[in-house]
């Protein structure tokens, strides 16, 4: 009797536990945008969730107000180097400037300069790691959103890959993005992730 009212209790306790949240990071690259980072916005604003935009020096500049919105509502802002080039190919003042002035520049709009730089490409270099003490942030998955319009691919690629800890890559540059964004977020939601900006993920 007492070993049937023990399986009882545990069987019981299993079922009230609340499952585990798992984290993961969603991040968009190349913006700001005059429209759809804000439209993007909303939506993570709806949904309270989140994110972290690697910006361009070249269009936060352009699109400055986008920038002071990204930071009010509370994202993180990393630096996505001023053109969009390839670190390594250029010499090693040339691409710490690329990086130093989008820092200075978001500083400028926000208050705050960057601390997490994401390379184009993905390509990075060691050494201006040292030399800038930032810290380089890659991804895990990628969306490949800018390859394609198609929500429901986009979607459910991303979906069937998360895991806990992955970082999501996407762009907040077009319509079919921010439509994917706002589906991804409830799916992962109803399977129990936690959305966080990618020093949460990487610090951890």
């Amino acid at each position: 009797f007492l070993t049937v009212c023990a399986a009882l209790i545990l069987t019981a306790g299993m079922w009230s536990a609340e499952p585990e949240t798992r984290k993961i990071a969603l991040t968009f690259d190349d913006g700001p945008h005059p429209v759809y980072t804000e439209e993007m916005l909303k939506v993570l604003e709806q949904e309270q969730v989140p994110a972290t935009f690697f910006l361009l020096g070249e269009n936060a500049e352009q699109y400055g107000e986008q920038v002071r919105m990204i930071a009010e509502q509370g994202h993180l802002i990393g630096n996505h180097t001023w053109r969009h080039v390839q670190v390594t190919s250029l010499p090693k003042e040339e691409a710490e400037e690329e990086i130093l002035a989008v820092s200075s520049l978001v500083e400028k709009l926000t208050g705050n300069g960057t601390s997490y730089v994401r390379p184009p490409f993905g390509i990075w270099d060691p050494e201006l790691e040292e030399e800038l003490d930032m810290i380089p942030v890659l991804w895990t998955i990628d969306t490949l959103d800018w390859t394609t319009q198609n929500v429901d691919w986009i979607v459910e690629k991303t979906v069937q890959d998360a895991g806990e800890n992955d970082i999501i890559l996407m762009h907040d540059s077009y319509e079919s993005t921010v439509q994917a964004a706002e589906r991804i977020i409830r799916r992962l939601k109803a399977e129990g992730f936690e959305f966080v900006t990618v020093d949460q993920v990487i610090m951890d």
